[in-house]
């Protein structure tokens, strides 16, 4: 029984890395479809998001702990990255890792007192330090404060993962990171800290007694979560050419970062990538036909969006293409 189950599963895992290859393939495909330059943006930020999301679901969907504070992360990542380009002259790529690699630190450093919490509280405990980085973020003068970083341009070049007169480089730097972030999500489902983090999820008591260690375990999933975050801001600040405290460290951005694994289904593989591609458009293109027009009104149309999908679907988007999907999800919640 045993051997056949686990067969089933080598067998289900071969299956989800192939499908991963298909459609990696059409969505590296997608924008020779799209001429339009805004409608492939759109498609820049939805991987992007389904990068940053899968990035926050290793933390809140595997491990089950609920962080509202990954702006700060991304706010780290970004900056270090800024920073290294403008005023040390090095590439964006050494910029990229090492704001992953303080990102994750800090992340790891957060969750050393943070952990010591549990429920709502260290949910909590996110949203006030992340609210503490971003005002010390406008208020740090070296970092240029609230005036933010203006990235120069040096010319059309991958070195610089610059390119101002096309998007499509882009697609390709975003899809590639939302293609790593899946098959790092992918490998972890499958490995030891995997079943540890969902044990941990489901059950702390019972997982303590199976011999897992908590604390070191929500470290780890903290300091990974973190470090692909980072990688994530410093990806969006070449992509924006600007970065402020406002746009790099704002609560609603730790919520945006978390919305799409919400939405798309929660400790899941596939969720956030689903989640990110209904989300993200849903959300910019209400910013541009409401947001001008009328205060509010593109808040109201993506909140109500996210309250139809939260009642209808409350397992996620990965329920209408899996039929096992929902009682997973539940069993996982």
């Amino acid at each position: 029984m045993v051997e056949r189950a686990g067969r089933a599963l080598l067998s289900r895992r071969r299956r989800e890395l192939l499908l991963g290859a298909v459609v990696l393939a059409l969505l590296a495909a997608l924008p020779l479809g799209v001429s339009g330059a805004y409608l492939r943006g759109l498609i820049v930020l939805a991987l992007l998001y389904a990068g940053l999301s899968q990035a926050w679901n290793i933390l809140g969907g595997y491990c089950g702990q609920i962080s509202l504070g990954h702006a700060l992360y991304f706010g780290i990542g970004a900056y270090t990255s800024a920073l290294l380009f403008t005023r040390a002259g090095l590439s964006p790529f050494i910029g990229m890792f090492a704001g992953g690699l303080l990102s994750g630190l800090s992340a790891f450093l957060v969750g050393i007192p943070c952990f010591r919490l549990s429920g709502h509280y260290y949910a909590i405990a996110t949203i006030v330090i992340g609210m503490m980085a971003a005002l010390l973020a406008s208020n740090w003068d070296f970092i240029n404060a609230a005036q933010g970083i203006t990235i120069p341009f040096h010319g059309e070049a991958w070195r610089n993962l610059q390119f101002r007169t096309a998007v499509l480089p882009f697609h390709y730097v975003m899809l590639v990171y939302a293609a790593l972030m899946w098959l790092i999500a992918w490998v972890i489902e499958g490995s030891r800290w995997g079943f540890y983090w969902r044990a941990v999820k489901d059950d702390v008591t019972a997982a303590r007694s199976l011999g897992v260690s908590i604390y070191p375990s929500k470290l780890a999933a903290a300091a990974i979560s973190g470090a692909a975050t980072g990688i994530g801001g410093a990806l969006y600040a070449q992509y924006v050419g600007f970065i402020d405290p406002e746009s790099a460290f704002d609560l609603s951005l730790s919520v945006l970062i978390a919305l799409p694994a919400v939405v798309g289904g929660i400790g899941t593989l596939w969720g956030p990538l689903l989640g990110a591609a209904v989300l993200i458009p849903v959300q910019q293109l209400s910013v541009a036909w409401f947001g001008s027009a009328a205060g509010g009104i593109d808040l109201m149309v993506y909140g109500a969006l996210i309250m139809v999908l939260a009642l209808s679907r409350p397992e996620g988007l990965v329920s209408f293409f899996h039929p096992r999907a929902r009682q997973e999800a539940v069993d996982h919640g």
